[in-house]
Formats: C-alpha cells, sequence, structure tokens
C-alpha cells in the first residue's frame, strides 16, 4: 500500500493548526474537501486518526504516530527532489547547516572548513535557528544537519556527538572575577548563572546545572535577554556569569574576560540530521571531530524513520 504525500500533508495541516476550517485555509481548500481527504487516508490506513468530537479536532493517538513519521516522510521526499533536481542539471551540492545560539559561528565555521577542503565545489548555507525552528527545519528538509547542546531528536532524527568541547566561564570586564588567572566551579556557588534555555526544557540548560550539582551547589539561572547574540554576550553590562566555549581571555571588544576552569569541565557538540537522505557533503561534517577523531552516533535510527522523543 502506498501512502499519498499530498493526504499526509492535509493532516498535518490539521494538526498544526488545531482545526479543519483554519487549516483548509492555509490549504487553500474548501473544509468539505479537506474533511473527504482526512476520511479517504482513514480508510487507506484502517483506522481513526483524527476525534472529531467536541466541536473541533484533535489526534487520535494512531493520528500522532502517523503526523510524526509524516514528517519524516515529506522531509525525506523533498530532500530526493531537490537532489534529483540538482544532479540532473548538473549543480553542485550546496550544504546547508543550521545551529542553536549555543554553538558559535566559529565553531561552525571550523566544522565547514573540514567540509569545503574534502569538498572544494560544494557551497555552503548557515542558518541560526532557535532548538524547535531547527527541528522544524531538518524535519522539513530545508536544513541537512543542525547543530546543537543536549537537544534530543524528534522522531525521524538521528543525533551525532561530533565533540566534547572545552567549557569556561565568562564574566563581565568589571566583574570582581574578571581579574583572576582561572576558577573552580565550587568557588562560583554563590553566583547567578546566565543560561539560554529553561531548566526542564532546554538538554543544554540540565546539562550545566548538572555540572554544578556535582560540584555540590544548586545553582541560581536565569534565561538570558539576548537571544540570539554569541554566548559570550549575555554577561556584558550584568554581574551574572556564563558558561561558554569561546577561549580564555578578552572577548567581545574587551567588554567580557573568559576565564579557564579547573578542574576542566566539557560540553557535547551534536549533530542532527535526517537519516534517510544523501549528502556526501554531510557525510564528511558528521565523520569526526573538529580535531580529527570519530564522531559517535549517540541517537541512532535503528528501527526505521521513527527514535526517541525530543526534548530541547
Amino acid at each position: 500500500m502506498g501512502l499519498d504525500l499530498h493526504k499526509l500533508g492535509h493532516l498535518i495541516a490539521v494538526a498544526e493548526e488545531g482545526s479543519l476550517t483554519r487549516a483548509a485555509a492555509r490549504l487553500h481548500l474548501s473544509q468539505q474537501a479537506l474533511s473527504t481527504s482526512i476520511r479517504v487516508l482513514e480508510r487507506e490506513v484502517g483506522v481513526e486518526l483524527l476525534d472529531r468530537g467536541g466541536g473541533g479536532v484533535s489526534l487520535l493517538p494512531a493520528g500522532r504516530a502517523m503526523v510524526e513519521d509524516a514528517r519524516v516522510l515529506r522531509g525525506v521526499a523533498r530532500a530526493a527532489l531537490r537532489r534529483a533536481r540538482r544532479v540532473g542539471r548538473g549543480e553542485a551540492e550546496t550544504l546547508r547547516v543550521g545551529h542553536t545560539p549555543s554553538v558559535t559561528g566559529e565553531e561552525t565555521a571550523a566544522l565547514l572548513a573540514r567540509v569545503v577542503e574534502a569538498h572544494p565545489d560544494v557551497a555552503t548555507e548557515v542558518h541560526q535557528r532557535y532548538p524547535d525552528e531547527l527541528t522544524a527545519a531538518l524535519l522539513g528538509g530545508e536544513l541537512d544537519a543542525g547543530l546543537c547542546r543536549g537537544m534530543r531528536p524528534a522522531p525521524g532524527l538521528v543525533r551525532t556527538t561530533l565533540d566534547q568541547q572545552r567549557l569556561h566561564i565568562a564574566v563581565a570586564a568589571g566583574h570582581p572575577l574578571a581579574g583572576r588567572e582561572r576558577l573552580s566551579l565550587p568557588d562560583l556557588a554563590d553566583q547567578h548563572f546566565m543560561v539560554w534555555g529553561p531548566p526542564g526544557r532546554s538538554g543544554y540548560t540540565d546539562l550545566l546545572v548538572e555540572h554544578c550539582r556535582a560540584a555540590g551547589f544548586e545553582p541560581r539561572v536565569e534565561r538570558t535577554p539576548r537571544q540570539g547574540t554569541p554566548p559570550v554576550t549575555a554577561v556584558i553590562g550584568t554581574d551574572r556569569l556564563a558558561f561558554v566555549t569561546t577561549p580564555p581571555g578578552p572577548a567581545a571588544g574587551g567588554r567580557v574576560r573568559v576565564l579557564p576552569l579547573h578542574p576542566p569541565l566539557h560540553a557535547p557538540l551534536h549533530a542532527l540530521h535526517l537519516p534517510h537522505t544523501t549528502s556526501p557533503a554531510r557525510d564528511t561534517l558528521l565523520a569526526g571531530t573538529v580535531a580529527g577523531g570519530a564522531a559517535r552516533e549517540d541517537f541512532p535510527d535503528r528501527t526505521g524513520p521513527v527514535t526517541p522523543r525530543s526534548s530541547a
């Protein structure tokens, strides 16, 4: 049995809009035509996908499962179409990479330098995305790889650990700690830390919190209002601290001082991607760390298009 990608797209729209009326308007269809399409899909699948009671529509468990896999199928189909057109037209490959704000432009550039060296004809595009946006772009086939820290892969995506990077502490240049040669994490128990996502909702924040707990204290954290800017800038004009991967020394035009931690702590650099797509340049990106070591696929795709649940 084959599945119609158009009908799957209709189901995805209903799931995202939570309403047949809004989904129909988004798809430029009549509500009757959309409802008929979903009914035909349910007959093809053999089970109901939508709960139409209570004056609205919502996904039944089978519908949620179908939507998760449908997003993956749609992304793989788009990637296949794009690749076939590129090969047929004799065009060079373009590697489209996204990264969350916790991954710096310098780190992204270092990874892409390896790709360009191995594939000199490949063009690269870099896009900064927040975690939810990164996931949606990867599932939609709009990006070939997404660089992040601590994000669990959404269903259909695979996560590979590219590197373990040294963590340092950033403080404003006028902070009392700015003159120190190095810091010990237990000595920072009375400080406030800037983070980029709320604890419990950000894998990277949870990792940083666990580092502090292992050092014997519960950290006081607050979400930086400078979302989307380089992590090292979060402390400018504040008395807060921030974990960064920026090398020790002056940063942000001298407005920030980055201090090493002893003993050293590390944070992973991850790459997310759709496993059932073809990209030689992306394979080079995933093949090893910046330092040339072996990458590790820590959330492999073992059962087809669906992998563990996501959490940003």
